[in-house]
Parts: C-alpha cells; sequence; structure tokens
C-alpha cells in the first residue's frame, strides 16, 4: 500500500506541476480539461462588489454596491449602471474598465441594429452578440479574457428580461440572481425570498434586503445604485428615491 501512496502522491504531484503550466496560457487547455485563465477571471469577478437582479411582473429590478477607495473621491463620477438602450440597461461585478469597453461594444451593437431596420434590437439579440464578443477573448491570442459578469435588464413587447453574462461568454436568463462577493449567500437569500407574483415595487425592496445580507458598514444612497427597467424604459433611481427606499425598510 506504500508504494501504491507513493505513485498516487507523484501521479498529483505531476498533475498539478502541468496545470501550473498551462495556467497562463489563455487559448491551451491544461491535462484536466480546462481553460485556467478563465477559471482566474470568474474569481475576479467574485471578489467584485455585489450585484443583485430581479425580475418581477412588470419589470427588473438591478441593484450594485457602488464602492469608493476614497472620502475624496467625486461620488458623482463613479457608476455601476449604464442604459444601452431606452429598453435595455446592464451592471456588472469584476473589473470597471472592462465593463466600459463592453458597454461602448454593446451601444455600437443596438445602433447598428437601429439604423439598419429602424428599431430598437431585441435585448436576446443584443446579449448574444455582446457574449460572442466575450467569447472571443477566449480563444484569441494576444488578449486575455474580461474579468467581468453582466447583468443585462430589458423590455421587449411587454416581457422583462434578465439575463447575466460570464467571461466565458456563456448566458443564462435568470429570474433572480446575485453575483460578485458573498453571491453564494444571495442566491440563497433570493430562494427564500423570491416568487413569481412580485411587484416592481417588492422588486426593489427584496434587492436592497440582498445586498445587505454581506454589506459592509452602513448602506446609504450613496454607496448604493438601483435601476429599473419597465415598458417605459430603463432608468436609474436617484438618491433622494433610494433614501425612500431605505427609510422604508429601516
Amino acid at each position: 500500500w506504500r508504494q501504491h501512496y507513493f505513485i498516487q502522491s507523484n501521479l498529483s504531484a505531476h498533475t498539478r506541476v502541468m496545470s501550473e503550466r498551462y495556467s497562463f496560457s489563455l487559448t491551451t487547455f491544461s491535462p484536466s480539461g480546462k481553460l485556467v485563465q478563465i477559471e482566474y477571471a470568474i474569481a475576479a469577478v467574485a471578489a467584485g462588489a455585489p450585484s443583485i437582479g430581479i425580475k418581477s411582473k412588470t419589470g427588473v429590478v438591478l441593484a450594485a454596491e457602488k464602492k469608493s477607495k476614497s472620502i475624496l473621491y467625486d461620488d458623482t463620477t463613479i457608476t455601476k449602471m449604464e442604459m444601452i438602450t431606452k429598453h435595455c440597461g446592464m451592471t456588472y461585478s469584476g473589473m470597471g474598465p472592462d465593463f466600459r469597453l463592453l458597454v461602448r461594444k454593446a451601444r455600437k451593437i443596438a445602433q447598428a441594429y437601429y439604423l439598419h431596420f429602424n428599431e430598437e434590437i431585441p435585448v436576446s439579440q443584443l446579449v448574444q452578440k455582446v457574449a460572442n464578443v466575450m467569447q472571443e477573448y477566449t480563444h484569441s491570442g494576444g488578449v486575455r479574457p474580461f474579468g467581468v459578469s453582466l447583468l443585462v435588464a430589458g423590455f421587449d413587447e411587454e416581457v422583462p428580461y434578465l439575463v447575466q453574462c460570464d467571461p466565458s461568454g456563456a448566458y443564462f436568463a435568470w429570474k433572480a440572481t446575485a453575483m460578485g462577493k458573498n453571491h453564494v449567500n444571495g442566491k440563497t437569500f433570493l430562494e427564500k425570498r423570491y416568487n413569481a407574483d412580485l411587484e416592481l415595487e417588492d422588486a426593489v425592496h427584496t434587492a436592497i434586503l440582498t445586498l445587505k445580507e454581506g454589506f459592509e458598514g452602513q448602506m446609504t444612497e450613496d454607496n448604493i445604485e438601483i435601476g429599473i427597467c419597465t415598458s417605459d424604459g430603463f432608468r436609474k433611481l436617484n438618491r433622494t428615491e433610494i433614501k425612500d427606499y431605505l427609510a422604508a425598510l429601516n
């Protein structure tokens, strides 16, 4: 048995060394069948500020923690949510600069569709095209995967959509989800609180409560952002509205 244990130990050490050898290569699979750089990108997302998405009967709510590294920062210049089209917006967990680039690409895709067909791009098509961009960065030389996951909220033909795009290029539709730091506890909380008959107001309250689950420090209108997407379009709540929601929960 000692000889068997020795052989097994050597095999495990050999596998670990081989995996480490491939960990810096994006386009080469490791012996275990993984692209390790993508796993590192997903780890960067998991370490990012939390983001929450909840779909209600009449719309979608996005909520995100807005971290400021210094009290000297001008808070008005820090944003976690962006409008892509009138009826579509997105937020993220992970690396902010990567999000900025994907927002620009998404807006170009949406504008090109509008110029060609004279109507807004369907949310499903927009998500697929953005996910294709992210997937392209997993098999191209000289680049790295995006260190960001996106939550896309949209409204098409009286139907609300909530979709998550990951660094691998995979995308999933959700009823409610959490990303970023403490996302496991966030999803567990949502599983207990979510139901399909949620009204938009209730969805906003649930999103704030989910953010509170792993929130560090005092939650105020200055350090969170909330966006809603309904048949009227996507918009971010102003600080007064967020303050009122927080006061109602307290």
